[in-house]
């Protein structure tokens, strides 16, 4: 029988993690017949009694409950990472632990992943969060599409099904700035959406503040697009092409009888010439840093999904 471990990360979720539990023993219960269950719970340095409420459901229930505590608060994306190098089994579901995912969808991703699937993501079909965080997801995900050099699905966050042939290339990523969504889309395979609607938050509120928004997105985007750092080049040849074309202008105005060259045209053309070289040695100066990025990262240059020598 194979084995599917759930992954919750836990920061400040006291209130729900029962409801949660048994909203999962619900589901499970469903797929038992084909499946084992664990469901590996990761206390994010929680401060309320989320440690408590985890410990009493790993007392009574050790067959199948356990729990990681981490040493203080390290973040959801961290959190998850810690989740997935120890989850067992031959494939993990992520989730979130406030009970807006819904534990039912599970039942959709496992029905993909028997398919052949070897990443179900659950997209958001509908969401009832704050207009505050509904336009700025929307804004993100775009803006990210359009930058990324990998495929990251609109609408969707670490709510998904990994099988463990993927699950072991993203844990073999050692990053420490972790974008785990762009992780997935780096590492390939076959990948396929699950449509749900979001449930509202039932207790508390989002851990999600701006700075941690505003920080996820930046590893996003810093991770998995290299515009940034080759945003100069063509900056530069745009200064420099109209520095030529000012400098043309001067030149011509200058050997027309009767005409003068402004003082304003000679000066564009100085300020503009030397603005866009020094864009263009930038531009160069990024390409070089993009490179030594990527180096430094340490992805494999390419993941093998199956070899017919072997087979």
């Amino acid at each position: 029988m194979k084995t599917i471990t759930y992954i919750f990360p836990v920061y400040n979720n006291a209130p729900s993690l029962r409801p949660l539990y048994d909203e999962m023993c619900a589901m499970t219960a469903q797929v038992a017949g084909r499946y084992g269950h664990r469901f590996l719970f990761v206390n994010d340095g929680s401060r309320d009694d989320s440690g408590a409420v985890l410990a009493k459901l790993a007392a009574d229930d050790p067959e199948h409950v356990r729990v990681l505590s981490l040493s203080r608060n390290f973040g959801h994306q961290a959190a998850v990472s810690a989740g997935m190098a120890r989850a067992e089994g031959d494939a993990v579901v992520i989730m979130d632990a406030d009970l807006q995912d819904p534990p039912d969808v599970c039942l959709e991703l496992i029905a993909r992943w028997e398919e052949g699937f070897q990443v179900v993501y659950a997209q958001r079909r509908s969401r009832r969060d704050s207009l505050f965080k509904r336009v700025t997801a929307v804004a993100f995900y775009r803006l990210l599409g359009r930058m990324s050099t990998v495929d990251i699905p609109r609408d969707t966050g670490d709510f998904r099904l990994v099988d463990r042939v993927v699950l072991d290339v993203v844990n073999g990523m050692r990053e420490h700035h972790r974008f785990l969504r762009g992780m997935y889309g780096y590492a390939g395979f076959r990948h396929a959406p699950v449509a749900f609607d979001r449930r509202a938050r039932v207790h508390g509120h989002s851990e999600y503040t701006l700075r941690r928004l505003f920080g996820l997105a930046r590893d996003g985007i810093f991770g998995f697009s290299d515009l940034p750092l080759k945003v100069a080049t063509p900056l530069g040849l745009v200064a420099t092409s109209l520095a030529l074309l000012f400098g043309f202008a001067a030149v011509v105005l200058a050997v027309l009888p009767s005409t003068s060259a402004p003082a304003w045209l000679g000066i564009m053309t100085g300020v503009l010439l030397v603005g866009g070289v020094q864009l263009l040695i930038l531009g160069i100066i990024g390409e070089y840093l993009a490179r030594i990025h990527d180096e430094v990262r340490g992805r494999p240059a390419y993941i093998v999904a199956a070899d017919s020598e072997r087979a």
